[in-house]
């Protein structure tokens, strides 16, 4: 079972972490913490036959079946899914600041300053997102770099940076403090909101997938037993968001208050109707702009 190590999962791993079930889920599941993209590469690599897997990768991986009922998606904004830019210092008025992102997208002005853009390696499928948001949205097709994600390097080669994840998270934390530091005037764009303003559907991330393969010789039960604790589990995660935010807060050094409202009110945790459209636009748009083969039709176990 490949899981992703950051904090916005978290309450879809509760049960799997915490007594009394974590005893008896360890009998079923071994559980590796990785990167989004690792996930992706355990899965076809056959290394794992469970994960939660980028939205993306699902376009590019063959032989996988959708979970249904769990996911990494927001209504909105997001603050874990950033693309840092230059701002224009003459309009700085009513932007955000502080820890907040910003919900207005990038001028035109801000635009044509964008010729290159450094993009966080954990996760492929959040580059996807943000390519489609400049070539077909805002009309700009800039260079795409991959980098690891320190806010300062990414900035030092390239004129806009894309953090994803906790990563994400520090540099809203950081945000003032920089500032003061550098003197420079950057925008923290929020592309959960965003993504929703130009397409009107939900921004996905993730889901649970299995590998076909690994279901051979399965029983009925013991395949439905699969989506039962996954959605157990989240349900667990939700209703202990106190403890969560006690375990995760002094970790990530991020104030209570934040890491709370990132959980309950930032990220969507469930695989509903509007989710389910919100992925199948992304796989349409990412391919008519060439980005991934044919999006396959979403096939779920059952």
């Amino acid at each position: 079972m490949a899981a992703i190590d950051f904090l916005n999962p978290a309450p879809l791993m509760w049960n799997f972490e915490h007594a009394p079930e974590a005893e008896e889920l360890a009998e079923r599941y071994a559980v590796e913490k990785m990167t989004p993209a690792a996930c992706a590469a355990a899965l076809a690599q056959g290394e794992a036959d469970l994960g939660l897997i980028p939205v993306g990768a699902y376009a590019t991986l063959p032989g996988l079946l959708v979970v249904p009922g769990c996911a990494i998606a927001s209504r909105g904004a997001i603050r874990s899914l950033l693309l840092v830019i230059r701002g224009d210092s003459e309009a700085l008025t009513g932007q955000a600041t502080g820890q907040e992102a910003d919900l207005e997208g990038p001028s035109a002005r801000e635009l044509a300053r964008i010729r290159t853009v450094a993009l966080d390696t954990s996760s492929r499928t959040s580059a996807l997102y943000t390519q489609v948001l400049f070539r077909r949205f805002w009309g700009h097709a800039p260079m795409f770099v991959s980098r690891a994600p320190q806010l300062d390097a990414m900035l030092a080669g390239a004129d806009a940076a894309l953090l994803i994840g906790d990563p994400a998270l520090h540099a809203l934390r950081d945000r003032q403090a920089r500032m003061e530091r550098t003197g420079e005037h950057l925008r923290y764009l929020d592309l959960g909101h965003l993504w929703q303003v130009a397409t009107g559907t939900r921004w996905v991330s993730a889901f649970w997938a299995v590998r076909d393969a690994g279901l051979r010789g399965m029983r009925a039960g013991e395949r439905a037993q699969i989506q039962i604790d996954l959605e157990r589990s989240r349900d667990a995660g939700l209703a202990h968001v106190p403890e969560l935010v006690e375990e995760w807060a002094p970790r990530l050094g991020l104030d209570r208050a934040i890491v709370g409202t990132y959980l309950r009110h930032n990220i969507h945790y469930h695989l509903d109707a509007e989710a389910i459209a919100g992925v199948e636009r992304f796989l349409h748009e990412a391919h008519a702009l060439r980005l991934i083969p044919a999006p396959p039709k979403l096939a779920f176990l059952g």
